[in-house]
């Protein structure tokens, strides 16, 4: 069990490389931080929490390519991540150089975790329309991925064309750093995890949420009793009606091996509040016995 940290990074909080430090000291294994380019004030969206105003680190969040860069300068061994990026949000051609050149400074230790966004308002403004944007994801990581794998690479699609270029660096992690897709379960969620993703991030959740995904994550990664070919036909059996036998199949093989628990400091507003990472440890004991805590899991390939 990997257990990680994630924070919705801020001038207001934690200071990202003083977390990273400290949480690397202490043993965690990754590190996981939000974007969000900028927030309209007309707030026409619905918060995605579901309450009534947006919560105000929404408002303040750092870049997180930078902040995950400067962290990598003083760890050696934490896994860098974000939680979610967005692409849709981003030129391909420059978004695929930042990402391959922040893979390359921390030694091949990004986890690229995107999602496909829910702020309509903050879309519309970098010219993107909120029911293409799986779409947009899509092509753009597909283009990206040229980019980090061929010497000499060109796209033509509906939403990235651009011709035979040369892009460098490269990422260390060939052919591209791990992709977790974040969002909530379902047939798309799973189709677009099975078909162009290493991982899922399920945001947060409770630790007995008890639903058919649970299910499948316990059956994958926790019953060690059952060869792994027994835990995935379990897991499918388990939950035929959750998006189809044949996409179970295909979403189950990216969930095999390997499963993190990432604790949420959204909460620690003082930079030298780094008791907050020991608390996580008591949290994570506390879930492992069964008391009720909140956290967020990650499950991702081998």
């Amino acid at each position: 069990m990997h257990v990680g940290v994630t924070i919705h990074a801020t001038d207001e909080v934690m200071d990202p490389v003083e977390l990273a430090r400290e949480a690397e000291t202490r043993g965690f294994h990754s590190l996981y931080i939000p974007e969000h380019t900028h927030i309209p004030t007309s707030r026409e969206t619905p918060a995605p929490t579901g309450t009534p105003e947006l919560a105000r680190e929404y408002l303040r969040t750092l870049d997180p390519y930078i902040a995950l860069a400067a962290a990598s300068s003083v760890t050696d061994r934490i896994l860098l991540g974000t939680g979610i990026g967005l692409v849709a949000q981003h030129d391909p051609i420059t978004f695929a150089k930042e990402i391959a050149t922040l893979d390359r400074l921390c030694g091949g230790r990004f986890a690229f975790g995107i999602g496909y966004g829910w702020n309509r308002e903050e879309m519309r403004n970098h010219g993107v329309a909120f029911h293409e944007r799986r779409a947009i994801v899509r092509e753009r990581m597909l283009a990206m991925q040229a980019l980090w794998s061929q010497e000499r690479a060109s796209f033509a699609g509906e939403h990235v064309r651009f011709e035979e270029s040369w892009s460098w660096p490269k990422p260390v992690q060939r052919p591209r750093p791990p992709v977790l897709i974040g969002g909530a379960p379902g047939p798309k969620l799973f189709r677009h995890i099975a078909e162009d993703a290493d991982g899922w991030d399920t945001g947060r959740i409770e630790a007995e949420f008890g639903t058919e995904v649970a299910s499948i994550v316990t059956q994958l990664t926790e019953d060690k009793s059952q060869s792994w070919e027994e835990r995935k036909q379990a897991a499918i059996d388990g939950v035929p009606h959750l998006c189809g036998r044949a996409l179970a199949v295909k979403a189950a093989d990216k969930l095999h091996n390997l499963e993190s628990l990432v604790f949420d400091l959204d909460h620690a507003a003082d930079p030298e509040d780094v008791w907050v990472i020991r608390e996580a440890h008591r949290r994570y004991e506390r879930a492992r016995k069964g008391h009720k805590t909140r956290y967020r899991r990650r499950v991702q390939g081998p």
